[in-house]
């Protein structure tokens, strides 16, 4: 999943983005309206994290005109404002939700999980395929009944995949998905993760495979059963 996360203060956007990428996010990071609207404008995020006070003006605005747009991208406010009445203002300015700093970042992520499960978005508890489960809230992975360790870009490849099982996901998408902006990523980087993941769940004996569609990109299907043999006369 990738947050465009809008917030001024350089240090707390930085433990912010780290943390968000721990709990298996893409992070993009804008400190004033004016970055936000470009970015925005030039890519799909599947969440807004936004504060209110920003150098260029109120992150209220920002907010409003993203909703004059008819986006439904989920937007959730973070920010010291803390009196009932701003509160009132920003759900009613068209914030799906308001987080007052301070705040632990395991409450940020639980928040952002529960806005991205609603209808009309994309984001369920547990997801399955084959023998493969994957608990989207703890970014934990079993093949069967087995815990299996992933890196944190591992699990976000595999989330994105099963999500779109049987359809190929393109290269391109995978890489909007996986890497933030100022992300330093490799040529190959994509097909390396995938390269990865691909060998982690065939050692688990997952009954699922990734085939490549060359020149687009890549599809996780079930593993086909043996077919039966007829000993008929």
């Amino acid at each position: 999943m990738r947050l465009l996360l809008i917030e001024d203060n350089q240090r707390l956007a930085e433990l912010i983005g780290e943390g968000m990428l721990a709990q298996g996010f893409a992070v993009d990071r804008c400190a004033t309206m004016a970055a936000a609207h470009s970015a925005l404008a030039s890519s799909a995020f599947d969440l807004v994290l936004l504060d209110l006070g920003l150098p260029d003006g109120d992150g209220l605005d920002l907010l409003r005109a993203l909703r004059r747009r008819a986006s439904d991208t989920p937007v959730l406010v973070i920010t010291a404002r803390d009196a009932l009445g701003e509160r009132v203002l920003g759900l009613d300015s068209g914030a799906d939700d308001y987080l007052v700093k301070p705040f632990e970042i395991a409450e940020l992520a639980a928040r952002c999980r529960a806005l991205l499960r609603r209808p009309g978005h994309c984001l369920a508890t547990i997801l399955e395929a084959g023998n493969v489960a994957l608990d989207t809230s703890h970014r934990q992975v079993h093949v069967g009944d087995q815990a299996i360790e992933m890196p944190p870009r591992e699990v976000a490849l595999l989330e994105l995949l099963i999500r779109h099982l049987g359809r190929v996901v393109t290269r391109a998408s995978i890489d909007r998905s996986l890497y933030a902006f100022d992300d330093e990523v490799s040529p190959n980087a994509v097909e390396a993760a995938v390269s990865r993941l691909r060998r982690r769940l065939g050692a688990a004996q997952a009954d699922v495979e990734i085939h490549t569609a060359h020149g687009i990109g890549y599809l996780l299907a079930a593993v086909s059963p043996p077919a039966a043999i007829d000993d008929a006369p």
